[in-house]
C-alpha cells in the first residue's frame, strides 16, 4: 500500500520535505518539554471523552504534536489515499478540504499521492496548529497557496464544494451527533471522502458509522472494502484495521524508549466516492502467514464476505506474489 511518492517540482519527496521541516521545529525546544507535551497529548489521543475545546494549547504543544504525530498521520492517510487512487485510476482531485486538519498532515499526503497543486483549505479550531501548519507548508511547493482557516468542527460546520474531503483522527474528538453532522457535510460537499481513525475497536466503529452514512448518501465504497455492502465482521468479535510503517524520530525514541528506527501505525479507514470506482476484488485484512510451501491470506471479498485463501507452490507465479503481499494490499496483485 505504501507506493513511492510521485515526483514533484522539488527534488525532495513530500515525505522527505516533511521530515526535514519537522526536525527544524524541535530546534530550541527543550527535549523534556517536548516529551511532556507529547505524553499529555497521547493521554488525550487514547481517551474517549469528546471535547469542543482546543487540545493544542500553544506553540510548544503544537511543535511536539507535529513532530510526534504528523509522520504517523501522514503515512496512514497516504496509505488510504493510495488505495482510493488505485480504485479511481486517472482521477485527480481539483480541490481539497482537510477538516480538523490541525498542522496539515493530510494535505501533505495528498501531494504525495497526486502530482501538482490544487486549491487546499485546512479547517481546525486550534489557531496555534493552523499557524504552525502554515509555517511547515512553506517546505512543500504544492501547498504554497493553501488556506488555513479557524472553524469549529461540529454540527454547525458548512463546507464549500470541492473534489476531496479528508477527515483524519478527528471523529474521536466529537460527540455522536457532531460526527454524523460532519460526515453528512462532507458527503454533501465532495466527490470523494476519505476518513481515517486510530486502528482500535472504537476507531473502527466510528469508521463503520461513517461508512454507512456515506453509502446512504449515494457514495460507492472504493477502499478498503471490495464492496459497498454491510461489513461482514460481526460487531464485537473483531475489527478491520491496517498498518503503515513510520520512521521514528529521536523524540519518538525518547518518549517510547527502544532503539528501533521505525514503528507501525495502526489505522482504520474508509474511502468513498460519487465518481465511478473500481474496488479491488479482494483486500488482505490480516498480516499474511507465510509457512513452508504456502501463504495464508485472510481476505475481504466482493459480495461482503470474509474468507481465507491458501496459496501454495503449485500456484506458481501467484505463490511468489503472495509471499510479497502485505497486510492491506489488494488481491490478486495488481488488482484495484
Amino acid at each position: 500500500m505504501n507506493a513511492p511518492a510521485s515526483p514533484h517540482a522539488s527534488s525532495v519527496s513530500p515525505a522527505g520535505a516533511l521530515r526535514g521541516a519537522l526536525a527544524d521545529l524541535l530546534d530550541g525546544l527543550p527535549p523534556r518539554q517536548a516529551a511532556q507535551a507529547v505524553e499529555r497529548l497521547i493521554g488525550h489521543y487514547r481517551g474517549a471523552t469528546p471535547t469542543d475545546a482546543p487540545i493544542l494549547r500553544d506553540r510548544a504543544d503544537v511543535a511536539a504534536y507535529a513532530a510526534y504525530r504528523m509522520p504517523a498521520t501522514f503515512e496512514a492517510v497516504r496509505s488510504a489515499l493510495e488505495a482510493f487512487a488505485d480504485a479511481v485510476p486517472g482521477w485527480v482531485p481539483a480541490g481539497h478540504v482537510d477538516v480538523g486538519g490541525g498542522t496539515g498532515a493530510a494535505t501533505w499526503a495528498v501531494t504525495a499521492v497526486w502530482d501538482g497543486s490544487r486549491p487546499v483549505t485546512v479547517l481546525d479550531w486550534a489557531e496555534p496548529a493552523l499557524a504552525l501548519g502554515r509555517e511547515i507548508a512553506a517546505a512543500n511547493p504544492a501547498l504554497c497557496d493553501a488556506r488555513w482557516e479557524r472553524a469549529r468542527i461540529g454540527a454547525a460546520l458548512t463546507l464549500d464544494r470541492t473534489d476531496l474531503v479528508t477527515v483524519s483522527y478527528v471523529l474521536n474528538e466529537l460527540t455522536a451527533a457532531d460526527r454524523a453532522a460532519l460526515v453528512d457535510a462532507a458527503a454533501s460537499a465532495a466527490q470523494a471522502v476519505v476518513i481515517v481513525e486510530p486502528g482500535t475497536p472504537d476507531g473502527y466503529a466510528r469508521v463503520i458509522e461513517a461508512r454507512e452514512r456515506l453509502a446512504a448518501a449515494g457514495f460507492r465504497i472504493a477502499a478498503p472494502c471490495p464492496h459497498s455492502d454491510a461489513c461482514p465482521i460481526v460487531p464485537g468479535t473483531d475489527w478491520c484495521h491496517f498498518s503503515a510503517r513510520v520512521s521514528r524520530s529521536s523524540l519518538h525514541r525518547q518518549v517510547k524508549g527502544g532503539s528501533l528506527a521505525y514503528e507501525d501505525e495502526k489505522f482504520a479507514y474508509v474511502a468513498a466516492g460519487r465518481v465511478p470506482v473500481a474496488p479491488a476484488p479482494a483486500r488482505v485484512v490480516r498480516r499474511p502467514q507465510i509457512r513452508k510451501g504456502q501463504v495464508l491470506l485472510d481476505l475481504c471479498l466482493e459480495g461482503g464476505r470474509l474468507d481465507r485463501a491458501t496459496v501454495t507452490k503449485r500456484h506458481g507465479e501467484q505463490y511468489r506474489a503472495a509471499r510479497d503481499t502485505e497486510w492491506g494490499d489488494p488481491w490478486p496483485p495488481h488488482a484495484g
